[in-house]
């Protein structure tokens, strides 16, 4: 009778585990973006629910503006690892607001403070459990005179990838599949991935817009495809929670 009644306790705690979540940590072009119905701006982590299935929860905590320096401070990773457990993700993309040198509040030097930054996130991770997948920053649309492509994250995308590299941390180099697809659109039509609008040919700006950094619903759609195409070929669960 105490066997039935434990395997019956064990079914119940089975049928109301929590499902595990996928945590987004990362800044603007990572985000979600506020008043989507009227506003074309999306961030490549907003997108991920249209690939996942309903067995995995979706938090994407990346917000505007922030750093590592920044989304530490704020105490926003804090937030997270008190609700982070075993079986989570965390997908780690920093490194636009990084490199602001002119910004004390959230600058990092790639080679001392990022490295050690993403080594919390990826150290804290594990110690509950969490498996962390580290993304490098996405490209920005920087097309020189003459048609190529040039980057702007300096060293943050080659310590991203050596730490990866050294704790034995999934990564994909966004970097560099963003620039693919960059190149793949061309100069001109790449503009149609991120924010170019003259003023009034949408009720949401007022004057011109021209944002080669931010993406659009099409852009951020095509960035979270990549994301997930990515995650395919690698030997995480997580692939079972990937929509065929």
């Amino acid at each position: 009778m105490k066997f039935i009644t434990f395997l019956l306790l064990l079914f119940t705690l089975n049928c109301f585990a929590q499902k595990p979540t996928i945590y987004g940590i990362g800044d603007s072009t990572m985000a979600n973006k506020i008043k989507p119905e009227e506003n074309p701006e999306r961030g490549w982590g907003q997108m991920l629910p249209l690939f996942f299935n309903d067995n995995i929860t979706i938090d994407n905590r990346a917000v505007n503006g922030r750093s590592t320096r920044s989304f530490i401070a704020e105490k926003r990773w804090d937030d997270i690892l008190k609700t982070l457990k075993k079986g989570d993700y965390v997908f780690i993309q920093f490194g636009h607001n990084d490199a602001k040198e002119k910004d004390s509040l959230r600058y990092t030097n790639p080679h001392t403070a990022y490295r050690h930054n993403l080594i919390r996130f990826v150290e804290e991770s594990r110690a509950k459990g969490a498996t962390p997948i580290i993304f490098s920053s996405i490209v920005r649309r920087n097309f020189n005179e003459k048609g190529v492509l040039i980057s702007t994250h300096g060293d943050y995308t080659m310590e991203a990838r050596l730490v990866a590299q050294e704790y034995n941390v999934p990564f994909i180099d966004m970097e560099y599949l963003t620039e693919l697809l960059e190149q793949s659109y061309g100069t001109e039509k790449s503009k149609q991935l991120h924010l170019h609008f003259k003023a009034g040919e949408i009720p949401y700006y007022k004057e011109d817009k021209a944002d080669d950094t931010h993406l659009c619903v099409k852009g951020a759609t095509e960035v979270a495809k990549i994301a997930v195409e990515e995650l395919k070929k690698t030997k995480l669960d997580i692939v079972k929670y990937i929509k065929l």
